[in-house]
């Protein structure tokens, strides 16, 4: 499968308006077979800070479900006429405090060759991708579990 990353993004943060808003940007997608991963980051900025100079709690976790579904359009979005892809649930933890600007990487959890077996199966595929988030020195701030699914059109 092969993914222009630079369409994957402007297309993704153009859906997702809330994403442009803070400022979020995809800056690399790679498919390699089942290891697909996408990275984003959210710029330094005092509109996203909270109480102690930092991005926002909010702010971190939409950088990392937007890198997640950065990862979903890559290993799915050639098959959006099957179904619709919905987060369904989360999971986060705030690990370090996070300061300037930050990266999210995000890597699916499951092969796509399962879930999309599970779909046209008729059934409702869930799928992890997990996420990490760091600083600029490296530091893990953050990591998170986003599962989603893949809603089948009847």
């Amino acid at each position: 499968m092969t993914v222009d990353a630079k369409v994957l993004a402007t297309n993704l943060i153009s859906a997702v308006p809330f994403a442009r808003t803070v400022g979020i940007e995809i800056t690399d997608v790679r498919v390699d077979g089942d290891d697909i991963s996408a990275t984003a980051t959210l710029p330094d900025e005092e509109r996203l800070h909270n109480h102690v100079a930092g991005p926002h709690a909010g702010a971190i976790f939409t950088l990392g479900e937007t890198a997640s579904g950065a990862v979903v359009m890559a290993a799915f979005g050639e098959h959006l006429a099957l179904g619709t892809p919905l987060a369904v649930r989360c999971d986060i933890a705030y690990r370090k405090l996070a300061a300037g600007p930050v990266q999210a990487v995000a890597r699916l959890g499951r092969p796509v060759s399962e879930v999309l077996a599970e779909l046209a199966a008729g059934e409702r595929p869930e799928f992890p991708v997990t996420i990490e988030v760091t600083r600029a020195d490296g530091a893990v701030t953050t990591e998170m579990t986003v599962v989603w699914t893949i809603r089948p059109h009847r």
